[in-house]
């Protein structure tokens, strides 16, 4: 028995010595193991040839540097990383006068990541510091041969997806149901804009999207472009297939009608009716019953309102019950009014030009509102009309010329949504 306790211990003893050499040996080869990766290939008749792949870091040789990296915290600036490394004042100067015209170095943000590469045999010369804007674009000052400054982008490569989704409650959580980014809801809001109120989805309605995810490094970085979609709503079934028309890029139904048309669809996006079109509505603070000719959409304090279409402002100013109010006149027949604003986007005012979907104020509670809403109105040759029956007309349609073309679009892209089944990834070549 204590032979064997003894044997135990001493088999523990070398086991605990063998692996501690063994991370020791690992230790000091972790620098050559992580920067190159031996390949031996062999063609016939010719002796196994060694290839060596090193890593790379912005382009850069990580083998020949010593590299520190970290993030922008409150109240640093690029000077700081100049001050800290050794960076004679000399050459700070100088290579702040050559990032002029490439990178404003007063717009570092916190939180941003940067890389200090040092001189891997001088460990106090630093020879690039890299600040990165964002997920793909990033900026090189070079203090190793001469002074620079370059702003460069890191290599995107994107993967085509197409899924689909039912929904149950709103847009946003059928898309995260269907493990799709979330945040590509607002790009297929903007396709439908015009087709589709998506204040007023109904549970049931359905989906197809085929689009773009984007990796930087092997990482997921965000979404890239819808290529083409599909919407069932309310029993209307609407194909977004997208065709190129006098070099811009559109969607078009499958009657080459664009969905994009004089007006959008709402005002703001993904807020909630709160009150609707009515000759008879007990007023919230009036306590009397009168006409509400418009749309109220609850919202946040401060959400952005934009243009429905087209137009010319007539009137921004404070109007009493109406509070801070734009009104804008889009042709001889429509006019558009935005009421209970917060205040008015930068350069709107009266006489002022904007175009469809511009910025033009800030939902807010001014005047007679009990809350932060919208009240929105539109008014057909002097008339107001309820804005949720307002019937646009497509504009720029697919023209005679470009209709066969745009035929074999049709067949390629509905075919691709037709086939799509399932919230299964599926690749689109």
């Amino acid at each position: 028995m204590k032979k064997d306790l003894f044997f135990s211990i001493l088999i523990a003893l070398i086991l605990v010595t063998q692996i501690d050499l063994l991370c020791k040996h690992n230790a000091n080869s972790q620098t050559s193991i992580e920067t190159s990766v031996n390949i031996t290939s062999q063609t016939s008749g010719d002796a196994p040839q060694t290839v060596t792949k090193k890593r790379e870091m912005f382009g850069l040789n990580i083998s020949d540097f010593n590299i520190k990296s970290g993030e922008i915290t409150a109240g640093m600036f690029i000077g700081n990383l100049f001050a800290n490394n050794n960076i004679s004042s000399k050459k700070a100067t100088e290579i702040l006068q050559k990032s002029k015209g490439i990178f404003d170095v007063r717009k570092v943000r916190r939180g941003q990541k940067y890389h200090i590469f040092y001189d891997k045999n001088k460990t106090d010369v630093v020879d690039y510091i890299i600040y990165e804007k964002n997920k793909t674009d990033y900026v090189v000052f070079n203090f190793k041969d001469s002074l620079n400054v370059t702003s460069k982008k890191k290599t995107v490569t994107t993967r085509v997806i197409s899924r689909n989704g039912v929904i149950n409650s709103s847009l946003w959580v059928a898309m995260s149901d269907a493990g799709i980014d979330p945040l590509l809801s607002n790009d297929l809001s903007e396709i439908y804009a015009w087709s589709i109120d998506f204040f007023g989805l109904q549970k049931k309605d359905e989906f197809k999207v085929i689009y773009e995810e984007r990796f930087v490094d092997g990482k997921y970085i965000g979404t890239g472009k819808i290529i083409s979609a599909f919407f069932k709503h309310n029993g209307s079934e609407i194909y977004a297939i997208p065709f190129v028309q006098d070099s811009t890029l559109s969607f078009y139904n499958l009657d080459g009608q664009s969905l994009k048309k004089e007006f959008l669809k709402a005002p703001l996006k993904f807020s909630r009716i709160s009150s609707h079109f009515s000759n008879a509505r007990r007023h919230p603070i009036l306590k009397i019953v009168r006409p509400h000719h418009g749309i109220d959409y609850a919202a946040p304090m401060g959400t952005p309102v934009f243009a429905l279409g087209d137009g010319t402002v007539i009137h921004a100013a404070y109007t009493g019950g109406a509070g801070h109010y734009i009104k804008i006149k889009h042709n001889g027949v429509y006019t558009t009014g935005y009421m209970h604003l917060k205040g008015y986007a930068k350069g709107i005012s009266q006489g002022v030009r904007v175009a469809q979907g511009q910025l033009i104020g800030y939902v807010g509670s001014t005047g007679l509102s009990t809350g932060a809403h919208l009240d929105f109105r539109v008014w057909k040759n002097g008339q107001a009309i309820n804005p949720l029956k307002v019937d646009a007309p497509p504009v720029e349609p697919i023209k005679p010329e470009n209709l066969e073309t745009f035929k074999k679009a049709v067949i390629k892209y509905k075919t691709q949504l037709n086939k799509i089944y399932s919230t299964k990834i599926a690749s689109i070549k």
